[in-house]
C-alpha cells in the first residue's frame, strides 16, 4: 500500500510537471514579456549576494572576492563590541517603530474617508493634494525642512521660539536639538508618504459590491457602521500584506534623510544603521565591516518578517504571504 501510494504521488507531481512545460511552452510569448524583469533580478539582486562573503573575509580594495584572508565572524563581533551598536540599533528601532505606529494607518484611514466622498471634484483634488509630497525628491525635501525649521527665518522655527519665550523658556535650534529629531524625521516622512500610501488601499476599495453598500443603506446602517462590516473587511487582506512587508524592512531606516538632516549635535540621537554602514564601510574604506552590518541587519528583517508571517498563518493561513 505505501509503495502503491509513492507511486501514484511522484506519477501526480511528474504530470504537474508536464503540464506546467506544456502551458510555458504553449504561451511562450507572453512569459518571454516576464525574461527582462527576471535578468533585472539576476542581475541586481541575485549576483551581488556573491559579494556578501567579505563579510568574513579581511578585504582589501584590488583583491578578487574569495581570495581574501577568511576571518569568520571577526567582524561581527567588532559591532556588537562597539561603542555605536547601542545608539545605532535604539535610533533606528526608535525612528522605525515611530515611523510604523504612526505612519501605518494614517493611509488606511484616508482612503476609507475619501471612499465615503461623494463630490468627485473634492475627492481628486484631496487626492492630488495628498499624493503630490511623494514625488518630492529627498534633497529638496530635506533642503525646505532646513528652511523651515530654522530659528532666525523659518516659520516653524521662528514660531516654536515665540511659544517657547512666552512659556519663559530659552530658544532652541531645531535641527541641534537630539530628541526633536525623531519628530521630524518621522512627521515629515508620514507628510510625504501618506498619500501615496492610500493608493493600494483605494485600488482594493473597488472591490467592495456596491449592491451590498445599497442594501445595507436600505437597512439602515449608518455610514461607520457601512465602513465597519463591509470596507474594512474588504481591506483586511491588503492592510495584512502591507504589515508583513513593512515588519519586514522594520530596521531598513533609509540613509538619505537622516544623513542629510544630522549634524555633528545630534549624531547620538540620528546615527543608524544604514548611516553607520556608510560612514564606516565607504567613507572609511572598511568595506568588510560594512558588509558585516548590512548582512546582520538583513537577517534580523528576513527573520521579523518570517515571525510576522508566521503569526498571521496562525490566525489565517489564507492572508500569508508564504
Amino acid at each position: 500500500m505505501g509503495k502503491n501510494s509513492n507511486v501514484v504521488h511522484y506519477k501526480t507531481k511528474k504530470e504537474k510537471r508536464h503540464k506546467t512545460w506544456l502551458q510555458i511552452k504553449r504561451n511562450w510569448v507572453l512569459y518571454l514579456f516576464v525574461l527582462p524583469v527576471i535578468i533585472w533580478y539576476l542581475i541586481f539582486d541575485y549576483w551581488p549576494m556573491y559579494g556578501v562573503q567579505i563579510a568574513f573575509q579581511n578585504y582589501k580594495i584590488g583583491e578578487t572576492f574569495g581570495t581574501s584572508e577568511w576571518i569568520g565572524f571577526k567582524f561581527f563581533e567588532q559591532f556588537f563590541n562597539s561603542y555605536w551598536f547601542p545608539v545605532v540599533m535604539k535610533n533606528t528601532v526608535m525612528l522605525s517603530l515611530l515611523s510604523f505606529v504612526l505612519g501605518f494607518p494614517l493611509p488606511i484611514i484616508i482612503a476609507l474617508l475619501l471612499n465615503e466622498v461623494v463630490n468627485t471634484k473634492f475627492k481628486k483634488t484631496v487626492q492630488t493634494i495628498t499624493y503630490a509630497p511623494h514625488f518630492i525628491s529627498t534633497v529638496v525635501l530635506c533642503g525646505a525642512l532646513q528652511l523651515f525649521l530654522s530659528p532666525e527665518s523659518g516659520i516653524i522655527g521662528v514660531a516654536v521660539n515665540a511659544v517657547r519665550e512666552m512659556m519663559g523658556l530659552a530658544d532652541t535650534n531645531l535641527l541641534m536639538n537630539g530628541p526633536a529629531f525623531k519628530w521630524i524625521y518621522v512627521l515629515s516622512g508620514i507628510w510625504q508618504g501618506t498619500g501615496w500610501g492610500s493608493v493600494v488601499y483605494f485600488a482594493a476599495l473597488s472591490a467592495v459590491d456596491l449592491e451590498q453598500i445599497e442594501a445595507a443603506r436600505i437597512d439602515g446602517a449608518s455610514k461607520l457602521q457601512r465602513i465597519w462590516y463591509i470596507n474594512i473587511p474588504v481591506l483586511i487582506p491588503t492592510i495584512v500584506i502591507q504589515l508583513i512587508l513593512q515588519c519586514g524592512g522594520l530596521l531598513s531606516v533609509g540613509y538619505q534623510k537622516v544623513y542629510l538632516l544630522q549634524n555633528d549635535s545630534i549624531l547620538s540621537y540620528s546615527e543608524v544603521i544604514s548611516t553607520y554602514v556608510y560612514r564606516a564601510g565607504i567613507n572609511g574604506a572598511q568595506f568588510s565591516f560594512g558588509t558585516a552590518i548590512g548582512l546582520f541587519n538583513n537577517v534580523i528583517n528576513s527573520v521579523l518578517m518570517i515571525v510576522v508571517n508566521q503569526i498571521v498563518r496562525m490566525v489565517d493561513k489564507d492572508m500569508s504571504m508564504f
